[in-house]
Order: C-alpha cells, then sequence, then structure tokens
C-alpha cells in the first residue's frame, strides 16, 4: 500500500515538474514577444475635434529610426481627396498630404520611441514627438510637444494590422 502512495507522490511530482516548466517557457516567450512589441505598421488617426478616423499613418523603421507616413486620408464629404500643405514648412510646402512623411528621427528609448519629430499638416508646425505602445500593442499613444514634454498634447492611434514580431 505504501508503495502506490509513493507512485502517486511521485506523479504528481513529475506533473507539477512539468506545469512548472511550461509556466516558464509560456513567461519566457510572453517575455520575448513584449520586447519585439514595435509601432511598425498601419495605424488610424482620429481628429480630436470630430473623433472622426482623419487618416492612416505607415510607421516604418529606416537606419534605426522610425518613420512615418499618411498612408490614405478620409476627407469631409465635398473636400479635395488629396490636398496639399499649403502651410508647412521647406521642401513639404504644398506637398500633397498623401505620401507624406509626418513622423521622423524616432529611436528606442526604453519603453518609448523619442527624440524624433511631428509634422501637423493642419497648421503647417513641426513638434519634438515621442510615442508608447499601449496595452498589447493595440494602441499607440503620439506626444507632440515643444521644448517639455509637458508643454504638448498626445493623441491615441489605433492599430490597423496585425502586429508583426521580429
Amino acid at each position: 500500500m505504501t508503495q502506490g502512495i509513493g507512485h502517486v507522490g511521485d506523479c504528481m511530482m513529475k506533473l507539477f515538474t512539468i506545469f512548472v516548466i511550461v509556466v516558464m517557457s509560456l513567461a519566457t516567450s510572453s517575455v520575448g514577444l513584449a520586447d519585439s512589441a514595435s509601432p511598425v505598421g498601419l495605424w488610424k488617426t482620429i481628429d480630436d475635434e470630430t473623433g472622426e478616423v482623419k487618416s492612416l499613418v505607415r510607421i516604418s523603421e529606416e537606419n534605426g529610426s522610425l518613420v512615418g507616413t499618411i498612408d490614405k486620408i478620409f476627407p469631409k464629404p465635398g473636400k479635395d481627396l488629396n490636398p496639399v500643405c499649403d502651410k508647412c514648412p521647406g521642401e513639404k510646402k504644398d506637398q500633397r498630404l498623401l505620401g507624406m512623411g509626418i513622423l521622423w528621427g524616432l529611436t528606442k528609448d526604453g519603453e518609448e520611441w523619442s527624440g524624433g519629430f511631428i509634422l501637423d499638416p493642419k497648421n503647417g508646425k513641426i513638434y519634438k514627438c515621442k510615442i508608447k505602445l499601449e496595452g498589447a500593442g493595440g494602441t499607440l499613444t503620439v506626444r507632440g510637444y515643444i521644448g517639455f514634454s509637458l508643454l504638448g498634447r498626445s493623441q491615441t492611434w489605433i492599430r490597423t494590422e496585425p502586429m508583426e514580431t521580429k
């Protein structure tokens, strides 16, 4: 009888060991996924005033930094389907919005990407910028600011394509 109890104890110990190994493997793989989460992909921007979808911005990586271009715009009925940026500075002045680079120079800094810039085509101003993935990578907090991060505003962009892992 004691041999049967010992056998049950051995089986329980083996099951417990397998359980611990599985849990540790899952924990390790989810840490790996968190590390590989990236803002690279297509993002839906929302108009601050109306709450309507304003554009789709594609973020990609070039030479170790992130850049973002306008992939699609959603103009109000009766408005130009591909307007120009008449308030933009320099080479972007009078450039078409579709395909325009509005985000550049962001590099990974811990859990966020910073050190870059963002252009607001609505007013033609360029702001310092930092971005951070939120939740499981389905939203992106984009903060544009002047001088210090406290002097600015944030937008939440929504991922529209499945996240790619490295």
